[in-house]
């Protein structure tokens, strides 16, 4: 598997199983962890310019990364719902992002039914990510997840390529995915609900502690 560091070739050496290496790295990145998953669930879901915000943050991570989402989310802050698209572009640019007028012209398409975001996370969390997935552009099966997670819904599982490492690592999938469809997440998510349960904690927060055992850093 290709690792972040010598770190994590030492923790994947020393670990038998998914459950085994969360639990290796857990005393380590508790604080920072519970310190993540107490702002999640503290986000406050009345403020659409936040809700807008941070469904944007999963937009932009897409094919790039959570610390360059968190970059341009602390530079553009609400501006994500009023910034006129040429500004929007612009500031994307700065930041370096690699797809910067595509994912502005998502951002500016999305705000048309951002009122929705108010509904939709009343929904159960997988019909909510449903309806993402059909209502927002740029928002996959992971980019729902994601938000959801992110905005305090902690029981789905974000599948992005350094988790379904671990998993095809440990033999718990036979190769990665190419694409999603819903059923394909939603069987893969389902594969990692035993180890949810072994170790006492949701889908969303486990994904950190996984996040930490490849990065050595929690992100959002």
């Amino acid at each position: 598997m290709a690792g972040n560091s010598s770190t994590l070739s030492s923790r994947l050496n020393e670990a038998d199983s998914l459950t085994a290496l969360i639990r290796s790295v857990y005393s380590e990145a508790k604080p920072l962890v519970t310190k993540r998953v107490q702002e999640f669930e503290a986000f406050p879901k009345q403020d659409l310019a936040k809700l807008f915000s941070e469904l944007s943050f999963c937009v932009l991570t897409a094919n790039w990364s959570a610390q360059g989402g968190i970059k341009t989310q602390n530079a553009i802050g609400n501006g994500f719902i009023s910034l006129p698209y040429e500004e929007l572009e612009e500031n994307l640019r700065k930041v370096g992002h690699r797809f910067a007028p595509q994912r502005a012209r998502f951002i500016v398409e999305n705000r048309q039914k951002a009122d929705m975001l108010f509904d939709i996370i009343q929904y159960p969390t997988k019909e909510a990510r449903f309806y993402l997935v059909k209502n927002f552009k740029g928002i996959g099966w992971k980019e729902a997840s994601h938000f959801l997670r992110n905005i305090g819904l902690l029981d789905v599982a974000i599948l992005d390529k350094h988790i379904l490492r671990l998993m095809h690592y440990y033999h718990m999938i036979s190769e990665l995915p190419k694409g999603w469809t819903q059923k394909r997440y939603e069987t893969y998510e389902q594969l990692l609900v035993p180890i949810s349960q072994e170790t006492d904690m949701p889908l969303g927060e486990m994904d950190l502690y996984l996040w930490y055992a490849v990065k050595n850093t929690v992100d959002k």
